[in-house]
């Protein structure tokens, strides 16, 4: 059982890039995918609004991330990204979204997602300055391509964003990822658990047992149930689930099991609402989720259970995170699912998980 991978210090790796400031221009980004991705490139954008001070900067991101970046300091602008049903609308989407950025007039692009069609927008929109990872056969779209070998090896993926941002000048040290939750979130989420009979000052422990990614990054759900159970009876403690609606089932799982009814709002919250919520947390058990990486930037102690990934690579930054693992010769595999026994899983017990929750608690009763 671990700590969190502390942030490393991350030397100066892709060759300083020949580029022309963008005059009085701004700049895009194109953000990543998904919501833990999203968390591990905040580092990243605020290197680039020190690098490019005054500067403008819009983000194209799909909806269901929006909510991670509209309220970030670092972000002037969200522009939604949105994903068709089938092929043609699709690329219908890319075209419009290439028709909007060509209007506004960016000076630069910065590609922080890795795919072609990242790199194909910034072409279609005459963004002319287009900065990206030469990945996924899009070097030519490129004007600036950074040598994926120049990312720091071993290291965590914060460092793989905010090299590319080095490739621009930028020569600041590594940092943690922030989120900031906007008042009428964090005044929302709390009535909605008083509404639920949750009392002041009363602990609050919550709980994201799904993982898009596969069965093997889910910790069984009896076993998250049976770790919330000891913090109702321990502590007192409210329980609360959240995640999308992908995780309903899981989630599902977890609530019946437990002894003590817990507050499920799995897939009933928009994600600055379960942002809210999480920021409302005493203490957040989860798997490797995108709701691990918010818990973690809102500086709630975080407990998570890892199987097939990679802690150092994506594991919650910081000291109020514990990563808790079973260390088999097979893991991390990175496979979503396992071919054997999940041992990697069904090897961390529920006393290790209690052992990591109570020290969490020692240190910020």
């Amino acid at each position: 059982m671990t700590n969190a991978p502390p942030a490393k210090q991350t030397p100066p790796g892709a060759p300083l890039l020949e580029v022309v400031p963008p005059g009085r221009k701004p700049i895009l980004v194109r953000a990543t995918n998904w919501i833990g991705d999203v968390v591990m490139t905040l580092p990243a954008l605020e290197a680039l609004r020190e690098r490019y001070p005054g500067k403008r900067i819009a983000v194209l991101a799909r909806p269901w991330v929006r909510e991670i970046l509209a309220s970030h300091p670092a972000v002037d602008e969200v522009i939604d990204l949105p994903r068709g049903k089938g092929r043609a609308r699709d690329l219908a989407g890319l075209w419009l979204a290439a028709g909007r950025i060509r209007r506004t007039g960016f000076g630069m692009a910065v590609l922080f997602q890795n795919a072609f069609e990242a790199a194909l927008i910034a072409r279609l929109a005459r963004v002319p300055i287009r900065v990206g990872y030469d990945t996924d056969g899009r070097r030519l779209l490129l004007t600036h391509p950074v040598s994926r070998k120049s990312a720091p090896g071993g290291a965590h993926q914060t460092g793989y964003y905010l090299n590319l941002v080095r490739a621009l000048g930028w020569r600041g040290e590594p940092r943690e990822p922030r989120l900031h939750v906007a008042g009428p979130e964090r005044e929302a989420a709390s009535l909605r658990l008083a509404e639920q009979g949750v009392r002041p000052g009363q602990r609050i422990l919550g709980l994201a047992p799904g993982a898009a990614f596969g069965p093997a990054k889910r910790w069984p759900p009896e076993r998250f149930a049976a770790a919330a159970d000891r913090a109702a009876d321990a502590w007192d403690a409210a329980v609360i689930v959240l995640g999308s609606e992908g995780d309903r089932e899981a989630c599902r799982a977890v609530s019946s099991a437990m002894h003590r009814r817990p507050l499920d709002l799995c897939g009933r919250t928009g994600l600055g609402r379960a942002v809210a919520l999480i920021a409302s947390c005493d203490l957040f058990l989860t798997n490797d989720s995108g709701l691990m990486h918010v818990a973690s930037a809102l500086e709630v102690p975080t407990v998570a259970v890892f199987g097939s990934t990679d802690p150092t690579a994506t594991g919650p930054l910081g000291s109020r995170s514990r990563v808790v693992r079973n260390p088999v010769s097979c893991a991390p595999c990175l496979r979503p699912v396992c071919p054997e026994d999940y041992r990697c899983l069904t090897g961390v017990s529920v006393d290790d998980v209690w052992r990591e929750m109570g020290a969490l608690v020692e240190e910020d009763p």
